[in-house]
């Protein structure tokens, strides 16, 4: 299935689908944006109503905006071994990949389609996105080393699904090894597989399907 692990296979490893250094500056600019127009808003409110509605109108105004940049730059995705580490704004949750008890692709559809991978450990689920694609034949993938990483993470399981799903991410491997077209790729052939389907909702992909994208 898959090689030795690699020996830097211990290291906690980011599986964020876009790294947060790269949006970080759009999240700054974001930030300035809602408070300048928080304080115009607040300030035409403040000379027309008064000092206490135009401070009223400043916090409706910004702190949705400053909630929303507060949680996108904290939320994190990782690996480290077999366990999934998740961190959000209050608190970080981790799932041993080797326990768990349910393995699924889910195919998000639309105009930018996701492909996602749901671990579930009895009460505790975490989803792993694996790539996003646009009707445009243009998206991303997680990066090379999450794809191994998880491929090798996902084998220490004892389920069939686990071990399917462990394949599936070797064959997309191979494919950018080699610089395949996206049509020729797993992950987009999972994608595109849902799309005949016309479903608006996140689309279970069964063993059979899985079985068929590689």
């Amino acid at each position: 299935m898959t090689d030795a692990p690699p020996p830097d296979a211990g290291q906690r490893l980011g599986l964020d689908l876009v790294a947060p250094e790269v949006y970080a500056p759009v999240l700054r600019r974001l930030a300035l944006v809602a408070l300048a127009l928080a304080l115009a808003i607040g300030a035409v409110t403040g000379l027309v109503f008064g000092p206490l509605p135009g401070l009223v109108a400043v916090l409706v105004v910004a702190l949705p905006a400053a909630g929303y940049v507060a949680v996108a730059r904290r939320r994190r995705l990782w690996l480290r071994g077999s366990t999934i580490g998740a961190q959000t704004l209050t608190r970080t949750r981790t799932l041993d990949v080797a326990a768990v008890t349910g393995v699924e692709l889910l195919v998000y559809p639309g105009r930018l389609s996701r492909l996602v991978l749901r671990l579930t450990a009895g009460p505790d689920r975490q989803l792993v996105p694996l790539a996003m694609y646009t009707d445009a034949g243009s998206g991303r993938e997680l990066h090379l080393l999450g794809l191994r990483r998880l491929a090798d993470a996902l084998v220490r399981s004892e389920l069939p699904a686990a071990l399917a799903v462990a394949d599936l991410l070797v064959h997309q491997l191979r494919a950018e090894a080699r610089d395949a077209a996206l049509p020729e790729r797993p992950l987009y052939r999972a994608v595109t597989l849902t799309r005949a389907k016309d479903y608006v909702t996140p689309i279970v992909l069964t063993d059979a399907e899985i079985a068929t994208l590689y």
